[in-house]
Formats: structure tokens, sequence, C-alpha cells
């Protein structure tokens, strides 16, 4: 019986440590850029929705390579905050090949909000196959 769980503590290490890194992640996010994600999907804003949605799923994809790559809790701290990184220049990519893209969110254009996704999973799914080390 005892064999079964006994990973237990290290995936509940991993688990909750993913958990908040996707909270740190989501607020350094919303900080950095220009619009207000939370507010606006709050007002209902589906661009806004639509790229949060991917940037977190285009975190989640690194965040679960790091996880299952890592050798050490510290090994996947850094890696995480390499996909972190990734993500947050992704948001940059997207801005720089469309222009206005923050405001175009903010105005609620599904076309940006879906861009800005895309980019995100695009740049995720990049990130994480990089990790397989």
């Amino acid at each position: 019986m005892f064999g079964y769980v006994a990973g237990l503590p290290a995936f509940l290490a991993y688990f909750v440590l993913g958990l908040v890194l996707y909270g740190v992640f989501a607020l350094v996010y919303t900080a950095i850029t220009p619009h207000k994600e939370f507010a606006l999907i709050r007002e209902g804003n589906v661009a806004a929705v639509t790229a949060f949605a991917g940037t977190i799923l285009g975190f989640s994809l690194p965040l679960a390579s790091a996880a299952a790559n890592s050798v050490s809790i510290f090994d996947f701290i850094i890696w995480s905050v390499i996909g972190a990184i990734a993500q947050l220049l992704a948001f940059y990519v997207a801005s720089s090949t469309m222009k206005g893209l923050a405001d175009r969110i903010t105005r609620g254009e599904i076309a940006a909000g879906v861009w800005g996704a895309a980019v995100a999973l695009a740049v995720g799914i990049l990130n994480a196959a990089c990790m397989t080390y």
C-alpha cells in the first residue's frame, strides 16, 4: 500500500509550487501588459479572455515540461521562470506583429485576442519541447 503513495510528497510539492507559479506569472503578466486583463474579463471582453487564456495555456506547457523533466524543485523553478520570460516575450512579439494589440484587445476585437493567444500557444509549445533535455 505504501509503495503506491511513495511519490505523493514529491507530487504535492511540485503541484502546489506549480499553482503558486501560475499565480505569480498571472500577476506579473497582468502588471506588465498595458491593458487590464482582469477588469476586461469581468466586463465580459471576449478578446481579453481569449488572449489571457492563451497566455496561461502557453505558460502551462513549459511549466508541465519543467515539472516532468526537472531533477529538483530548484531546477523546476529555474525552468519555470525561463518559461515565464518566454511568455512575456511572446506578448511583445504578438504586439510587434499586430500594431495596437493591447488597445484592440481593450476594444474587444476578437481577432486581436485570438492572435495574442495563438502566439502565446505557439511559443509555449516550442518552449516546452525545448525543455526536454
